[in-house]
């Protein structure tokens, strides 16, 4: 910037330029920067024009005071602007309405609507079985149009074993009821213990569900509304349910469909290998024989390399992996959350 002034003066900017390889682009930059940063700078700025068009002061005081009276106050702009047309009266465009709400500030939505509360997000960790269930219903079609049966199934987010489920004719609080006390007895659960989580369905907010988790001294968490991804272990378990090739296309009957729910959940549970666990068999997880399965793998392992080591070309195989503590909604990294704090 300081080699290019001392020659402008008898060179030119062009040459100026030229001679010392620099754009011309980046001298007008750099001396537009050193202008505004230092007020009685020599080099020579365009002065600041007011349009002979513009609002005088008092004039877009007064259409501010509009926009902001209180019949008017909860309208949007175009609606303003119509309004006052009909009146007989015109004070400015609707896009200087809009530009002198902008330098006010106040560039919003200025209809009267309900503003819906945010609501916390679910931050909930499985480290161990029987720590964090999660439940949920889905519909089965029945042998009709419009005819659907009930499947309630309650998830162990740990270890993904299915603790409980059960085929009814309707969605309803009492059978959640007895349903969740069922299984928790069965799991012999004690006060304290245990988290239940489950999305805003009419059963999991019933007062009768409620007060019952209460009663039994578990913690009960919802999923936020409108939130898809809030109970995502047991929409995946309903994935895997109903891409299973031997789900019919319906139902003939309630008892057709617990047959089929009995051996799918038996499949599940025993013998389907679930990658969200290392690839081990909910049960196995859910019954505490994962160090026993890892040992096993690892003497599988070690035996194939003792045999044939120049089949494993990178080494030794790695130790086995275990299942890890299973997150709904995980916190953010602290890095992250301080960017999100910045800004």
């Amino acid at each position: 910037m300081i080699a290019v002034n001392e020659v402008r003066d008898t060179l030119g900017v062009r040459e100026a330029c030229t001679a010392l390889g620099l754009p011309r682009a980046t001298w007008y930059r750099a001396r537009t920067r050193v202008s505004r940063a230092t007020p009685g700078s020599d080099d020579h700025t365009r002065p600041s024009v007011v349009s002979p068009r513009a609002l005088q002061p008092a004039e877009r005081i007064l259409v501010l005071d509009q926009l902001n009276s209180e019949r008017f106050a909860d309208l949007a702009v175009p609606q303003v602007h119509s309004t006052l047309l009909d009146e007989g009266s015109y004070l400015c465009s609707q896009r200087t309405m809009y530009r002198i709400l902008k330098n006010a500030g106040q560039v919003r939505e200025r209809r009267d609507q309900l503003r819906h509360p945010v609501y916390t997000k679910p931050e909930l960790l499985a480290s161990v079985p029987n720590q964090l269930w999660s439940w949920d219903i889905t519909k089965l079609k029945g042998p009709s149009t419009w005819n659907h049966f009930q499947l309630y199934v309650i998830l162990d987010v740990y270890s993904r074993y299915v603790v409980g489920w059960m085929v009814e004719d309707c969605d309803n609080a009492n059978l959640a009821e007895e349903f969740i006390a069922e299984t928790m007895r069965k799991q012999n659960i004690d006060p304290g213990q245990l988290t239940i989580h489950a999305d805003r369905g009419s059963s999991m907010t019933s007062k009768a569900v409620a007060f019952l988790l209460a009663d039994l001294g578990v913690t009960k968490t919802h999923s936020r509304p409108h939130v898809s991804n809030d109970n995502p272990y047991s929409e995946a378990h309903f994935k895997t349910l109903k891409y299973r090739p031997q789900l019919p296309e319906r139902f003939g009957s309630i008892q057709h469909a617990r047959d089929f729910c009995r051996r799918f959940f038996d499949w599940y549970n025993h013998q389907h290998r679930h990658s969200g666990i290392a690839m081990m068999a909910p049960v196995d997880v859910h019954c505490g024989r994962v160090e026993e399965i890892v040992a096993q793998r690892a003497g599988v392992l070690h035996n194939a390399h003792r045999l044939h080591p120049e089949r494993f070309v990178r080494g030794a195989p790695a130790p086995q992996r275990r299942p890890q503590p299973a997150w709904i909604n995980p916190p953010a990294p602290a890095t992250e959350a301080v960017v999100a704090g910045a800004h």
